[in-house]
């Protein structure tokens, strides 16, 4: 099956190599020859597929991985391969669920395109509709594995102050309008230093599409593109948030308590803080979040639960910020 760039997906990379010239065939060879140089296994990854990035590449061996391109004259998407690239090197050693870094090119001089070569994670990202315990308490746990490592084991990832950091929700809420709530939030929070109490590796997109899961057990993380270096409480409020928004805000909390036990801390510094700043960081409308949900196996979850769901989380977390 032909996928972008002419790439052969779905047999041999090193058949298509022999059969094929350009880019295409470039990064056929690189990542059979990058994958042959280590073995390992591992089951389908539920979010690529074969038609775009990224691929599920199935080599000569019988071995599996999971290649994404990129095109090396967009400055974002450098940085961004750039930042999985060191995140999934940093991730070695520390227990991070998440891939196995096999190659890299970030300059598209090896393959004639930016590209990440990494191992397969057992798991699906669909979202259930009632949570349990379990789940809830290994969301926390598990986000806890990447506050192990320091930030100054990261080299030159970015600082990042709020979730979702390549998207100006502010700009959003002045385009569009947004609630009252929505605006004293933010001019609370304009009041407020940023904190800086610790530096450690930060995701940046927290939300359970961005975790594959096998039964109660989150098998790993995905998408780097906003990951850095920041403050806990950065990827800390929006899991909360999350389990807020798919399930109600009372099930924000089983998710702290699996953080902080397994984290071995007594609290999360600034937490109503950075409650507001996740929740700030949604559209003022949350009809843009609504497809990106319902393809998580969600249907039941429209604007107007998203949105009371958000604003019942956030008064939460004034509250506590004010008092």
């Amino acid at each position: 099956m032909a996928g972008r760039n002419g790439v052969v997906v779905g047999r041999s990379w090193s058949q298509s190599c022999e059969r094929s010239s350009g880019t295409g065939a470039g990064l056929g060879c690189w990542a059979a020859d990058a994958a042959r140089a280590r073995a390992f296994t591992g089951g389908r990854r539920g979010r690529a597929s074969r038609g775009r990035s990224p691929w599920l590449v199935r080599l000569a061996d019988g071995t599996s991985a999971v290649l994404r391109i990129g095109d090396a004259q967009d400055e974002q998407q450098r940085d961004g391969f750039r930042i999985e690239a060191a995140v999934l090197e940093a991730a070695r050693g520390h227990g991070i669920p998440t891939s196995a870094l096999i190659a890299h090119d970030l300059t598209d001089e090896d393959c004639g395109a930016l590209a990440v070569l990494s191992t397969v994670i057992e798991g699906k990202s669909r979202i259930p509709v009632a949570p349990t315990p379990g789940r809830l308490r290994e969301y926390g746990a598990a986000t806890a594995t990447l506050h192990c490592v320091p930030g100054s084991r990261l080299g030159r990832l970015p600082r990042r102050t709020r979730p979702i950091e390549l998207v100006d929700f502010a700009a959003e809420r002045r385009k569009h309008g947004a609630s009252d709530l929505l605006t004293s939030a933010e001019e609370l929070i304009a009041g407020h230093a940023t904190p800086e109490h610790e530096s450690v590796l930060v995701h940046g997109d927290l939300w359970q599409g961005n975790t594959l899961w096998t039964g109660t057990r989150l098998t790993g993380f995905v998408d780097w593109d906003c990951a850095g270096i920041g403050e806990p409480g950065l990827d800390v409020a929006p899991i909360r948030l999350d389990a807020a928004l798919m399930f109600g805000p009372e099930h924000a909390d089983p998710v702290l308590a699996g953080y902080l036990e397994s984290g071995g801390r007594d609290d999360v510094a600034d937490l109503a803080y950075w409650d507001v700043v996740a929740a700030l960081s949604t559209p003022p409308r949350m009809a843009g979040f609504v497809s990106a949900i319902q393809d998580q196996g969600r249907p039941d979850l429209d604007r107007p639960v998203l949105e009371e769901r958000r604003d019942a989380f956030l008064r939460g977390a004034l509250g506590r910020l004010s008092a």
